[in-house]
């Protein structure tokens, strides 16, 4: 069983001294802690694509430093930036979903447009330690803002994953969580083990566990049973996309949490930094949803085939009608409905009709 100081040890992602990109692998936890290093494109593909690495701001922060990475590798004599926008663009075809990785890279991008490789590497490595930087204000900030709107005691649902691992320091829907037990807070919370790929029994339950605050892991089914019952006080969620009208796009299985919390009038929240939101995107029919491999469904953590032969359907995420949330909550402040015009307000948008 790991202690308090054992996930002091635990990163998500970090540049190594050696010139690599470090992550912890999560497609292995609870049950071991390994950490590799990430030195080409087709490995950091790998690890994103495969779900090594996850969490809209850890794939942001990975790709960010994968750049200055692969940037060093160019040769001399190529075509540095023409080669930088191909890795770029081939690392955000890894999970189109998630906003944070595109933003990574065109900011990684923009940062040295016109720059050859020796102007290149410095903005580049100043570039990507900014991101990481900037992640981790922004989850203190969310993780504040967020402690607001609960109380000591509160019985939170939480779906997926979105705490330490899925970003540089508290996370964003968990951030809540940890930083209210640091400040002396009891919550009681329930965890969706969140089907198929179980993020929310292999991470959250993992984090929260170790964070020693009060966990329950439960079914996905298990969650309307309890909001019926009076235990569920809020819904904490992360995303990984949130469109100019306020729909979200979130693993799958959270607009089914967002319907039951509305039924039984249990406030829904998402939590997420300013990068998640893309007020280039209308609404959620304008969001991209990455289909998966069968095999998660039918046999990742079976022994053996539970449908064999059996088509199957696997969304990796869904989206969430603006509607049904009851708050976006970001580093820079809290939004309410109609989002398209909170939203614009607090980021200084122009509200999309």
């Amino acid at each position: 069983m790991f202690t308090s100081t054992d996930m002091e040890k635990i990163f998500t992602v970090r540049l190594s001294e050696d010139g690599h990109v470090e992550i912890i692998d999560q497609t292995l936890l609870p049950n071991e802690v390994k950490f590799l290093k990430l030195k080409t494109a087709e490995s950091i593909y790998e690890a994103i694509h495969e779900l090594r690495v996850r969490g809209a701001p850890a794939i942001g922060i990975t790709a960010a430093f994968g750049m200055y990475v692969l940037a060093r590798q160019i040769p001399d004599n190529a075509d540095f930036y023409k080669e930088l926008s191909r890795l770029g663009e081939y690392l955000i075809s890894s999970r189109p979903t998630a906003v944070n990785l595109s933003f990574a890279v065109k900011k990684m991008l923009s940062a040295v447009e016109g720059c050859g490789k020796e102007a290149a590497l410095p903005r580049l490595y100043e570039e990507c330690n900014a991101i990481y930087n900037e992640d981790r204000k922004m989850c203190r900030a969310i993780a504040e803002n967020g402690l607001s709107l609960v109380k000591d005691g509160d019985g939170i649902l939480t779906h997926c994953n979105a705490g330490v691992l899925a970003a540089s320091e508290y996370g964003t829907g968990l951030g809540p969580l940890l930083l209210g037990k640091e400040l002396g807070y009891n919550f009681k919370v329930y965890s969706d083990e969140t089907r198929p790929l179980l993020q929310g029994a292999r991470l959250t339950a993992f984090e929260l566990f170790n964070a020693g605050i009060d966990v329950t892991l439960i079914c996905d089914s298990a969650a309307s049973m309890l909001m019926k019952s009076g235990k569920i006080n809020a819904c904490f969620v992360g995303c990984d996309r949130v469109a100019a009208n306020g729909d979200v796009a979130n693993k799958i299985g959270t607009r089914s949490v967002a319907v039951n919390a509305k039924y039984h009038s249990v406030p829904f929240y998402v939590f997420c930094p300013s990068s998640t939101i893309d007020f280039n995107c209308k609404s959620g029919d304008d969001i991209v949803i990455e289909e998966r491999s069968p095999e998660e469904i039918t046999t990742k953590f079976f022994s053996k085939p539970t449908a064999p032969g059996v088509k199957c359907f696997n969304p990796a995420f869904d989206v969430t009608d603006a509607e049904l949330i009851t708050a976006i909550i970001t580093e820079k402040g809290i939004c309410r409905y109609p989002y398209s015009a909170s939203l614009a307000e607090l980021f200084g948008h122009q509200e999309v009709k």
